[in-house]
């Protein structure tokens, strides 16, 4: 059914319950003359009369009661459906499905999430966790949160947070065990749990910028892992030294469970952004939802 035929049905239906054109075409908004020629156009189209037309009043004919008695709960159906998808928009309601890394989900949603699960009792937030470059419309996701290099070009960028730095981090038993590292170059003589892409397969570089140049090692990786979390939780542990987001590192910093090494030479990464496809026609929840996540 295209637009014209479903235009024509309603007109219908509104003649059939006002019995009568002018009421209807108020209740459309539209002229008694132009809903009198929509109406002929679908009995034209059907090849049968649906209303009996005098100069004082409109009747059903037998075949016009037996359509609308048809029609008439699919098109409040259909009407009912457009108003509770409308409400979307008007209201925050419903799943925000959003893709980002642990670090994200850890440093910037849990903080805010009572106050907005408070704030909005009726949005769901679906996280999921993945520190891969995914697609996120193709696998049905509203946004994404990355840091903003890894973003493409071609979505809507917010950002969440300033830059932030890196930090190489071991535990004060690990050190008692070896000599501490003064300049990178040193990290080739020390254990390393390394950052690792299982989508690619690719390592996350050791690169550093201090004030004697830029450098980048290649550590001996006793292991690697797709989780930050875990990294940091091996270096607890005195499994080997971890380069991981200054932001994952600090509470362990802060009770002393993590010592930070080489930090003149850990420069800035871009901060993380919340990125999705269109501002267009954006859900109310969708909105709620970045205007409380955002900087």
């Amino acid at each position: 059914m295209d637009a014209a035929e479903f235009g024509e049905l309603k007109a219908f239906l509104a003649v059939y319950e006002e019995r009568g054109f002018r009421r209807a075409a108020l209740r459309l908004a539209m002229s008694p003359s132009a809903l009198s020629r929509t109406v002929r156009s679908l009995e034209e189209r059907l090849g049968v009369r649906l209303l009996n037309r005098t100069t004082r009043s409109v009747a059903p004919t037998e075949a016009g009661s037996a359509l609308q008695s048809r029609i008439a709960p699919m098109i409040g159906e259909m009407e009912a459906a457009l108003r509770d998808v409308g409400s979307f928009q008007a209201n925050p309601r419903g799943t925000v499905r959003v893709n980002l890394p642990q670090a994200a989900a850890t440093a910037i949603i849990l903080p805010k999430l009572l106050d907005f699960t408070n704030s909005f009792p009726e949005v769901r937030i679906d996280l999921v966790l993945d520190n891969n470059i995914t697609d996120i419309v193709a696998r049905g996701f509203d946004a994404g949160i990355r840091i903003g290099t890894q973003v493409s070009p071609d979505m809507v960028a917010v950002r969440l947070t300033p830059d932030f730095r890196m930090a190489v981090v071991a535990s004060p038993r690990y050190l008692e065990r070896v000599p501490k590292p003064h300049v990178p170059t040193d990290l080739i003589h020390h254990r390393c749990v390394t950052y690792k892409w299982d989508s690619t397969g690719t390592l996350f570089p050791w690169s550093f910028d201090g004030l004697s140049g830029k450098a980048t090692v290649e550590v001996e990786s006793v292991l690697t892992a797709n989780d930050t979390n875990l990294l940091v939780s091996a270096a607890t542990r005195d499994v080997g030294i971890a380069y991981v987001a200054e932001v994952v590192a600090q509470p362990y910093l802060v009770d002393g469970t993590l010592v930070r090494l080489l930090e003149g030479w850990c420069g800035l990464m871009p901060g993380f952004h919340l990125y999705y496809s269109s501002r267009r026609h954006m859900p109310a929840a969708m909105r709620a939802f970045i205007n409380c996540v955002k900087l």
